[in-house]
């Protein structure tokens, strides 16, 4: 009986079939897998480098604007989560419980770890008693524990997620506003800048907000199946919960007052994020700021006397290239052929390929291509590191751009409730003018399955503050307060804001 064959590239296509598409190039490209227990997954080396890339940026960000990292125990005691009901209410069905220590039953449960605004809290209403100890940012790196056992998927929808989150304190209400912008600020050009990836930034609506926040600032991602993505929050807490934590300061006259504070925070579901806007039928497309592996050599040779002189060569670029910090390694497998191996960093997104053959040593030159774009280009070994620095910034360039016109085409304006269904059916961004109230937005739902997924700042009359026009349909937060033509396109009544309305992940 002849051995059953595997299929090792896509066999789904992103445009039929998107779901299995994505799902194989998690796999196939070797960045996660499936872990043995349902929820789960493991992370693979490629997987967690573009994590840690992201760990980088995101650190160097932070420390600029004050902000260091810490730790925090994953298990937190019930009694102390029950001391903002409010917050916690909002977790409770996704909450794991650890009820036993060996065979002995706890006499307080313990929750894994859902958020860590409790636990966070309680340690820093011992830290902070004086002005002087304000203001207090710490960040942390961890993983958080939500059951999700039904609509699983790797990356965007997991039992366990890696995630950051910042928690700051602050003696004025307006410094901690600032903080939430500054936040929202770095979240918006690390994706940009370093994934690719066009955001929208703004508020949550009052049902969309983060349990506890007195308001929610957030980016918003539309991906290529018209769902959206939200893709990381910045929260204004005010004093909701230094109150019921005690997270006080004495100011310089020694009068004792509460607290403001933030929270705020992003997921490895930016990866996921990535592999859906960038991927093809051929697998990943990495952009190259985060990619593991920016270059690949792949040496082409056919009998012995041909590959001293080709590996020589594959090794001087190698030397060449890792000299300007570019991360390339040579693919000198002998198992498997030259048209596999194209093949398989294909699938792995690798930015560039480098082809070394006999005709391009004798030449003194080599075969760059792109992944992105499936370009060819011939190339002298001498202009060779200056030429792969510019190719690796105009792939990243190109790709951010391709994105942002890959989502003003799943951009619409409704302008009457019947073509606002139909937008939503179809999938995208919808902007359509809301009233503000919560009975249109839960009607809006209710017909359509979308949500608001975020108010962005320019077309929100109660936004804090002034934002350039980007001229959806000519309104912005200056003309749509005092547009007395601007109707709810669900309820006629007067508009406040135009909201972007979606299906989302």
């Amino acid at each position: 009986m002849g051995e059953k064959k595997v299929d090792v590239g896509i066999t789904a296509s992103k445009k039929s079939d998107f779901s299995e598409w994505y799902i194989q190039v998690v796999q196939k490209a070797q960045l996660a897998d499936y872990a043995p227990v349902k929820g789960l997954i493991v992370l693979r080396p490629d997987g967690y480098a573009i994590w840690e890339s992201l760990q980088d940026t995101f650190n160097s960000r932070f420390a600029k604007v004050g902000v260091k990292n810490g730790f925090l125990p994953i298990l937190i005691p019930e009694s102390l989560l029950g001391r903002e009901k409010e917050h916690f209410a909002g977790f409770t069905p996704e909450v794991f419980w650890v009820t036993h220590s060996g065979h002995s039953e706890l006499g307080d449960r313990l929750a894994l770890r859902p958020t860590s605004e409790t636990i966070a809290y309680t340690m820093y209403a011992k830290w902070i008693r004086s002005w002087r100890d304000l203001p207090l940012k710490i960040n942390f790196w961890n993983t958080a524990l939500r059951s999700e056992i039904k609509a699983t998927k790797p990356f965007l929808r997991t039992s366990e997620f890696l995630w950051q989150e910042g928690h700051t304190v602050h003696a004025t209400s307006s410094e901690a506003e600032r903080q939430v912008k500054i936040m929202l600020e770095i979240y918006r050009d690390v994706v940009e800048q370093e994934l690719a990836i066009p955001v929208v930034s703004g508020k949550k609506s009052e049902r969309e907000k983060f349990v506890g926040a007195r308001y929610t600032t957030a980016i918003e991602s539309i991906m290529p199946d018209g769902k959206a993505l939200q893709m990381g929050t910045s929260h204004f807490l005010a004093q909701k919960f230094s109150k019921p934590f005690d997270v006080k300061f004495a100011d310089r006259c020694n009068v004792e007052h509460f607290a403001w504070q933030t929270s705020w925070g992003v997921s490895w579901r930016l990866i996921g994020a990535m592999i859906m806007v960038h991927g093809d039928d051929k697998g990943l497309v990495l952009p190259p700021r985060v990619a593991p592996l920016q270059t690949v050599i792949v040496p082409i040779y056919r009998n012995d006397s041909q590959q001293n002189a080709v590996m020589d060569s594959a090794r001087a670029v190698l030397d060449m290239l890792d000299a300007k910090n570019i991360r390339v390694r040579i693919d000198d497998r002998e198992d498997v052929t030259p048209g596999f191996k194209f093949n398989d960093w294909e699938m792995k997104g690798v930015p560039i390929r480098i082809e070394i053959g006999p005709r391009d040593v004798a030449s003194k030159s080599v075969v760059a291509v792109l992944r992105y774009s499936g370009k060819k280009q011939v190339v002298k070994t001498d202009d060779l590191t200056d030429a792969i620095c510019k190719m690796l910034s105009e792939i990243q360039d190109a790709m951010l751009k391709k994105a942002r016109q890959g989502a003003a085409e799943l951009t619409f304006y409704a302008s009457t409730y019947a073509e606002f269904k139909q937008m939503c059916s179809r999938g995208g961004f919808v902007r359509a003018v809301w009233c503000g109230g919560s009975e249109c937005e839960q009607a809006i739902k209710d017909d359509t399955g979308a949500e608001i997924r975020v108010i962005p700042f320019e077309y929100d009359c109660d936004a804090n503050e002034s934002h350039a026009e980007n001229g959806v349909e000519g309104k912005s937060n200056a003309s749509l307060c005092n547009d007395d033509d601007a109707k709810c396109i669900k309820c006629q009544g007067q508009g406040l804001s135009i909201p972007l309305f979606a299906r989302g992940y």
